[in-house]
């Protein structure tokens, strides 16, 4: 490896607004749970796990069917 890498005619990266942002969220544990054992048998992150789902639920429009008593 160089000592020393030159930056100056570097370009800010195009898709970086498309990068991950990170928040915090409150989980049950029975819910992560659920995912890290999904985790360990497919070898994916559970935390990619839960993104893949919501990605999912996202893009299928899926809603809750909450009823209140």
């Amino acid at each position: 490896m160089k000592k020393e890498y030159d930056f100056s005619k570097a370009k800010k990266n195009p898709y970086a607004s498309q990068l991950k942002k990170q928040i915090t969220i409150r989980l049950d544990e029975d819910s992560i749970t659920y995912f890290k054992s999904i985790s360990e048998e497919v070898g994916i992150p559970y935390q990619s796990l839960i993104n893949l789902y919501l990605r999912d639920c996202a893009a299928r429009s899926r809603k809750l069917n909450l009823t209140w008593k």
